[in-house]
């Protein structure tokens, strides 16, 4: 696991790996001056290391003010970390899209909070994990969902949410809700789903789709609990077990915790609000073999307060492993709650960290 605690930066020793390594994650929490130059920088900072010697660790920029050195003009560390300050940045344009009547365009989004057009779409998309337009769409696809159960005709709830055409929220329903409007305000009812069930490395593996991708793909010793659990996830649907159909998909899955270098281009069908889509998005960007706490996550999609909103999210992730939420773990390094238990978590992770399960 790579989760760096507090505690990591006590001694020196650890302050200087951390500077050999240009360890980002410890931005913040100390600061070192360079004897020779008079400058203090982050521990990330890109400048070219200085010597261990001429090298002394203040706990805050001002205490190495106060020692008579001053602040590096390239990582500006008396300013918050880079990360903090591209979080803010994010997340000042995720509330303009979500407070918009109307969604602003790439330009509008990139001047109002002083980045280029270029800078800013590719700064918005490796926090959130979506372009800007793609975010948008889902914010109004958040609304859709609310103006769907309390309209009385889907157009009016359409064209309510800030869709300017039908036509042009039906090219996409899918994708915003993971079935139709008229399924969805059915609660499911009409849908179709087939699951196919067998014995992987961790007990059994359930897949469940719809003819447009998975929806579903749990994890546990006992077939039976796991068809319970489908039904009870898609109480109105129409469910079919058919191993045969998934049995490509429960191949890679089965190659794939075998092996987590192997990747997973199954094709899903989740639905979720904008926010966990975020979140979800997010978790697939994590490498097999790392981790990130929920803080971490918080911040990448632009909301560092909404730790405990990322923990629901990932709670509330309805395809193990393909989208990887066991990969999140506690600030302090800790193991946190699974969906499908704390034992399969820890051995998803000691598998992607080297570890044969047994």
């Amino acid at each position: 696991m790579n989760d760096t605690t507090p505690s990591a930066y006590d001694s020196d020793l650890q302050k200087w790996q951390a500077l050999v390594e240009r360890d980002t994650r410890a931005d913040g929490r100390f600061v070192y001056a360079v004897a020779t130059t008079g400058i203090y920088c982050r521990p990330g900072c890109p400048s070219r290391l200085a010597r261990r010697e001429n090298i002394t660790f203040h706990e805050t920029p001002a205490d190495a003010e106060k020692a008579g050195f001053r602040a590096c003009q390239r990582c500006r560390p008396s300013e918050s970390p880079l990360a903090e300050r591209h979080a803010k940045i994010v997340a000042q344009a995720c509330r303009l899209i979500e407070t918009s009547e109307e969604s602003p365009d790439l330009d509008q989004l990139a001047a109002t909070v002083g980045l280029s057009r270029f800078h800013f779409h590719r700064l918005f998309k490796k926090i959130v994990g979506l372009p800007p337009g793609q975010y948008a769409s889902a914010q109004r696809a958040k609304r859709v969902r609310a103006h769907l159960r309390a309209r009385p005709s889907v157009t009016e709830a359409i064209y309510e949410a800030g869709f300017n055409s039908s036509s042009r929220f039906y090219e996409r329903s899918q994708e915003a809700l993971g079935m139709t409007p008229s399924e969805y305000r059915k609660g499911g009812a009409g849908v179709s789903i087939k699951y196919g069930i067998a014995a992987c490395p961790l007990g059994h593996v359930l897949v469940a789709g719809t003819e447009r991708g998975i929806c579903a793909v749990t994890l546990g010793d006992r077939p039976d609990e796991l068809e319970r659990e489908l039904h009870l996830s898609f109480p109105h649907a129409s469910i079919e077990r058919e191993d045969r159909a998934f049995s490509s998909a429960i191949k890679k899955l089965v190659k794939h915790l075998h092996n987590p270098a192997q990747p997973l281009d199954l094709p899903l069908d989740i639905k979720g609000t904008a926010f966990q889509q975020q979140v979800w998005q997010a978790l697939r960007l994590i490498p097999a073999g790392q981790t990130a706490s929920y803080t971490e996550i918080a911040t990448r999609i632009g909301r560092p307060s909404a730790v405990r909103a990322v923990a629901r999210a990932c709670a509330t992730n309805p395809v193990a492993v393909v989208v990887p939420c066991h990969r999140v773990i506690g600030l302090n390094g800790k193991l946190t709650g699974y969906r499908w238990g704390l034992e399969i978590k820890q051995r998803l992770l000691e598998k992607e960290a080297g570890m044969a399960i047994r």
